[in-house]
């Protein structure tokens, strides 16, 4: 068993392990303007994460912004989720929103959560249980969160690290995005990256909503001794990259710039490339 995901094999042959807790965290509009092959399905059992309203800032102008520790622990008890459950998380479009779940988790310091590989679409591929998705009522869990500031950043020390090179900066958008060849999707943000990153589109990392094997991963992700540092254009497909580099036994310090590039391309006095 990976430290980060695990197979829909063995998530159906470890259905009735106790203390397990199968999160939905699909996202119902997704800026890949995917379509999920299964709507208002889910994993039977699953219970919805909703990463946009729940465990998100809300009040912070900026999508998908990390919510403070007091109120991701209030909205994870309400899902019954306890200090020692065991958590398999997945989307809807295999490997998605998935990993933003699983890194949420551990920046409030859990430790035993994993991202379903493949997802919904591979779960129903192996014809494995479905259901409708259903508004349910959960005993109250227990979660304590043991906050983990060092696995976030601000645009400040984004900002600082382009002069001291200190990490080295992942952008995982698409490359025309990254190279500012396309118009971006959200409006009044400016076109390029944040000088001195590196490009590794997330979509290079995975095949059919799988992550690669690790040989082919290892390829594709350049390495050195460096702290990593994740960007995106909203902080959720960096965690995707996070996560491939974990896969092939990367063990340098990483960390997401959470505002992504929805913050930066619209801040004027940032630099961009």
């Amino acid at each position: 068993m990976e430290k980060t995901i695990v197979s829909v094999k063995w998530l159906h042959e470890h259905l009735d392990d106790l203390d397990l807790i199968i999160l939905d965290a699909s996202q119902q509009v997704n800026q890949a303007k995917v379509e999920p092959l299964f709507q208002d399905i889910q994993i039977k059992g699953a219970r919805y994460f909703d990463i946009k309203n729940d465990f998100s800032d809300t009040e912070n102008l900026l999508p998908n912004s990390l919510p403070s520790p007091e109120n991701f622990v209030k909205a994870a008890r309400k899902l019954g989720v306890n200090t020692e459950s065991k958590i398999v998380v997945y989307d809807s479009l295999g490997v998605y929103s998935s990993p933003r779940a699983w890194w949420l988790f551990k920046i409030m310091g859990h430790k035993n959560v994993w991202v379903l590989d493949g997802g919904l679409p591979e779960w129903g591929k192996r014809g494995y249980e479905v259901e409708k998705t259903a508004n349910r009522v959960y005993t109250l869990g227990n979660f304590e969160s043991k906050f983990k500031p060092e696995l976030f950043k601000t645009k400040e020390q984004v900002l600082e690290n382009i002069a001291t090179k200190e990490a080295v900066l992942v952008d995982a958008r698409s490359e025309d995005r990254f190279l500012g060849e396309t118009e971006e999707l959200r409006e009044g943000l400016r076109s390029g990256h944040i000088p001195g990153s590196i490009n590794i589109p997330y979509t290079r990392l995975l095949s059919e909503g799988k992550f690669l094997p690790k040989e082919e991963l290892a390829k594709i992700l350049p390495q050195n001794d460096k702290p990593l540092l994740f960007t995106c254009g909203s902080g959720v497909t960096a965690c995707i990259d996070l996560i491939a580099y974990e896969l092939i036994g990367n063990n340098n310090p990483k960390a997401v710039y959470d505002g992504s590039w929805t913050e930066w391309g619209q801040i004027d006095s940032l630099p961009i490339e």
